[in-house]
């Protein structure tokens, strides 16, 4: 992969490549692992030039109000401590990458990284926190899924004054309605984010 980033006061999020979003998991992306390696290679670019790595992960209880058989839209997915909550085998956090935690709340679905925290705890900093104590100015964003929460992670992150970057070519989407993704890029891209391949 090349590289032609602007790294000024930037920052790498990479959501939720998890077990249960790749192909066999219990919430599949189609093609879903084939973030892990662009993820990777971005992850080690920004490390190499001193700049933040956050990995967010989806932290569900058993119970969460998400899942179908709670009521919910989604089968059940991302349970703590199941295999399906584990990042996928080939994703390779970097030493100084930051793992922050969404989801753990039964009641409510987090889909944006920036509900996430550093510790599954309320009290815990938040990824927002995070990124401001870091003097983040540019979130650059990737991941799973890009209508979902690859896509709320940059609407939040233009609504923090943030310039947003999604990188496409390391994020899939769900796609649940054809061209889901599309659409989601595409307002983001109104709303003043990069769309980069």
């Amino acid at each position: 992969m090349e590289f032609d980033l602007d790294l000024n006061d930037a920052a790498l999020v990479i959501v939720d490549v998890q077990g249960d979003f790749c192909p066999g998991g219990s919430l599949a992306v189609s093609d879903g692992d084939a973030v892990v390696e662009p993820a990777n290679e971005l992850a080690r670019h920004f490390a190499a030039a001193g700049r933040p790595v956050y990995y967010s992960k989806d932290h569900h209880p058993a119970d969460h109000a998400s899942f179908s058989d709670q009521g919910g839209v989604w089968p059940a997915h991302c349970v703590v401590g199941t295999a399906g909550w584990e990042f996928h085998p080939g994703l390779e956090p970097v030493s100084s990458g930051v793992v922050v935690y969404k989801g753990y709340n039964p009641g409510r679905d987090d889909y944006s990284a920036f509900a996430a925290t550093l510790e599954p705890d309320p009290t815990s900093p938040t990824f927002g926190s995070l990124l401001a104590i870091a003097g983040v100015r540019h979130l650059y964003v990737c991941g799973l899924a890009t209508d979902y929460c690859v896509g709320a992670t940059a609407a939040d992150s233009l609504s923090a004054g943030l310039k947003t970057t999604v990188i496409t070519s390391a994020s899939r989407g769900v796609d649940v309605e054809p061209g889901d993704s599309e659409r989601v890029l595409a307002q983001l891209a109104v709303g003043g984010a990069a769309i980069l391949d």
